[in-house]
């Protein structure tokens, strides 16, 4: 029999809690709770889940610093819990890595739905990722192991930005937009504003200032392509 998928789920409202790992059990999944910061991190690492539902405001540590911190050690989706009324930055959470956003008062049907939806595309990204690695000159894109290998050197990328440098890799001198480029990356539509994707971009370049006939490339007034300065 295969293992269950297990959620983390973290909330300070221990009622809350219990109340969503109640529709995941009846869905099938395993389930841990911690309701503070610095607990969701030693459960993270003591339950290794699939999944995170993650409170937006927690003791200790609040959710942007909890999510920040998974995503220094792990691609894992993480789904935000916010409370409606409550000052959610969808650009800051795209940033730190976050996969999905759900408002209180939630529907148990909605729940599920977009924890199914998340592990989905996760699960489908890791089966399409396997052995596609990219190289370029002086430079490695290794999907499997989310490192990139720059003039010989490993870095670790944040898992985001790992994968918006790999989408425009693996579509060279294709010009996307950056509506395109959320709808791939992070998962779904975003309405508002695109920031997050000039800021990734932005870090990327950072790590890899060197030209080696390749780069990632503004193209104003429409988007970005990754240029392997291959015009033939």
């Amino acid at each position: 029999m295969a293992d269950k998928t297990k959620i983390l789920v973290v909330d300070d409202d221990l009622n809350i809690a219990e109340l969503l790992c109640l529709y995941l059990n009846k869905e099938g999944y395993e389930t841990k709770q911690a309701h503070a910061g610095r607990k969701a991190l030693e459960a993270f690492a003591a339950f290794s889940p699939h999944l995170v539902m993650l409170d937006l405001m927690l003791p200790e540590m609040d959710g942007y610093q909890v999510c920040r911190e998974i995503r220094k050690i792990s691609a894992v989706p993480i789904i935000m819990l916010t409370a409606k009324g409550e000052v959610f930055d969808k650009v800051l959470g795209l940033e730190l890595g976050a996969d999905d956003y759900i408002v209180k008062p939630f529907d148990p049907k909605e729940v599920i739905a977009r924890v199914k939806a998340v592990l989905r595309r996760y699960e489908k990204r890791e089966e399409s990722d396997v052995s596609k690695q990219i190289v370029v000159p002086n430079m490695t894109i290794n999907p499997s192991t989310y490192i990139v290998t720059y003039h010989g050197i490993p870095l670790e990328l944040p898992p985001k930005e790992f994968e918006l440098l790999y989408f425009l890799a693996s579509h060279p001198n294709q010009v996307f937009t950056r509506d395109q480029l959320l709808d791939r990356i992070w998962g779904y539509e975003f309405s508002g504003d695109t920031r997050t994707v000039d800021v990734h971009v932005k870090r990327v370049r950072e790590k890899m200032p060197r030209e080696d006939g390749w780069s990632l490339k503004t193209v104003w007034g429409v988007g970005y392509k990754f240029d392997t300065g291959y015009t033939g």
